[in-house]
């Protein structure tokens, strides 16, 4: 593990928070325009992308080179760059394309730092509602402006109480599928398509399980960073490490984690 003292805390901290600012005026200058051309990355499929994602991804990098050269970036549009300090940033610039090109305001912009054993800063940011929510070294916090607030998970709730997310009705494989549509039917209240905000949402206490696959290291990274300060667990459908992606599940508390993976094991495995 990367050893850590206050001051390149700090420092990390302040290049996360330059980086999405330089994000933020990227991607708010497209969003409700008629500025944006749409693009496919999949041929069989609608997986979009503008040219939004890829000049906030540019940005963010040009901070990153400037103020943490010595470190890697994993970014969702450019790929790998190499670096010397043991640390990598992992970059979505923009979580949630469909819901940007459609006009909600669900997207963000991740920006995470990551040691060889996984995410140890994370940052989920909302331009345009003006909410960004940071977490790692033991704090989480919600930033709107100047202003700071602690946050953390609520408390557990019994399976039967809780409120689920996913982004897609449709997740993942069919087996996959099956098995979180089973758990689905077992919570209160089930809602759908908020993307990375799904995990802000947890963090900050008013949702109580988010549950995807299919995912990336970039879709995660952060997500798990921000719900894991803020009180909160993530990992896979085996109750393993998701960093690298994959089938995920959060969690408000390891009481209902452990719930939701016994109904998921019963038809996923």
């Amino acid at each position: 593990m990367v050893k850590t003292t206050q001051n390149e805390q700090d420092a990390l901290l302040a290049a996360a928070h330059a980086a999405a600012d330089a994000a933020r005026a990227v991607t708010l200058s497209f969003f409700r325009t008629n500025r944006l051309e749409t693009e496919s990355k999949d041929l069989l499929g609608f997986d979009p992308v503008t040219v939004a994602d890829r000049q906030a991804e540019q940005a963010i990098r040009g901070v990153l080179q400037t103020l943490r050269p010595q470190d890697a970036i994993q970014g969702e549009e450019f790929g790998h760059t190499d670096g010397t300090s043991g640390l990598t940033w992992v970059l979505d610039p923009i979580d949630g394309t469909r819901g940007f090109i459609s006009g909600t305001p669900t997207w963000g912009t991740l920006i995470s730092v990551r040691d060889e054993h996984g995410p140890i800063l994370g940052l989920i940011d909302q331009p345009y509602i003006g909410e960004r929510f940071v977490g790692g070294f033991e704090t989480a916090e919600l930033h709107r402006g100047a202003d700071k607030t602690k946050i953390k998970v609520r408390p557990a709730a019994e399976l039967s109480g809780s409120i689920l997310f996913t982004t897609f009705p449709e997740v993942g494989s069919d087996l996959e599928g099956l098995a979180f549509h089973k758990l689905a039917r077992q919570v209160k209240l089930t809602r759908y398509g908020m993307d990375c905000y799904a995990y802000a949402l947890l963090a900050s206490g008013n949702v109580d399980l988010v549950v995807e696959a299919g995912l990336h290291p970039y879709d995660i990274q952060a997500p798990i960073a921000v719900i894991q300060a803020s009180g909160g667990i993530v990992t896979d459908w085996q109750g393993r490490p998701a960093h690298e992606g994959g089938r995920v599940i959060a969690a408000a508390s390891a009481k209902l984690h452990e719930q939701a993976l016994a109904v998921l094991a019963e038809v996923s495995e």
